[in-house]
């Protein structure tokens, strides 16, 4: 095991234990699903409890449900009344999903939407989201952004994964791939957004949390095109 390798498991160590359920779906992940490695995992997934925690939000979207693992981390954070709605484009995935969360005893604080990612957000009223988690098509990344101001309430959270990818993100031989073009114009967009606050963890793929202000003003970009579906495909 290489030092990064070690130092890893040395932060598991000093972690809280992952959940058997959760440990279940990182198996199940790489076993029957493909890019089973788009599953968030033990240290990403005991922020994303904590951080629920610490926001505490009334409602949480999130754009990518893939195996479940993330979405069952956020509901296990949620307190009294609160509840998840997760989107997965792949209908392909629906009974995977709805298998893992009734086993995971959150089941009853997540929705699950099939559907596009960009349709469903229009979904939502105006400021009425406390926190959104983005882990979907990569790039369609500038697009949920824009949208995810619009719905996510001033204070509220905004969290993106895979923001560094796999290290494409500074890498010149990436520089005409489109999940790679997509992740670089989100996290420039973002860095330059007076409406937020923010800041990149070099934590497994990139988690970049991001504050909308509460004083700033609410513009937002014309309508976006996504120019995929926005679905978890391309994540990790």
């Amino acid at each position: 095991m290489n030092k990064e390798g070690l130092i890893e498991n040395y932060a598991r160590l000093h972690s809280d234990a992952e959940p058997e359920c959760l440990r279940r779906i990182e198996r199940l992940s790489n076993t029957r699903l493909m890019h089973g490695r788009m599953c968030s995992g033990h240290l990403q997934g005991r922020l994303l409890k904590m951080l629920t925690e610490m926001v505490r939000p009334q409602l949480v979207v999130e754009l990518g449900t893939f195996s479940a693992y993330s979405a069952i981390c956020i509901a296990q954070g949620l307190g009294s009344g609160a509840r998840l709605i997760t989107i997965e484009h792949n209908d392909e995935l629906e009974d995977f999903i709805r298998e893992r969360l009734a086993e995971s005893g959150v089941a009853d604080r997540v929705e699950l939407r099939i559907g596009d990612a960009m349709e469903r957000l229009a979904e939502f009223e105006k400021a009425s989201v406390d926190m959104m988690f983005i882990d979907a098509d990569k790039r369609a990344y500038p697009c949920y952004y824009e949208e995810a101001l619009r719905v996510v309430r001033p204070g509220g959270f905004i969290i993106a994964d895979n923001t560094l990818w796999d290290g494409h993100v500074v890498d010149p031989a990436y520089d005409r791939d489109p999940q790679t073009i997509g992740i670089r114009s989100f996290n420039d967009m973002v860095a330059a957004d007076p409406r937020v606050e923010k800041v990149m963890l070099p934590l497994r793929d990139g988690l970049t949390l991001i504050r909308v202000s509460a004083d700033a003003p609410q513009r937002f970009a014309p309508a976006c095109s996504p120019r995929n579906d926005g679905s978890s495909a391309g994540t990790e």
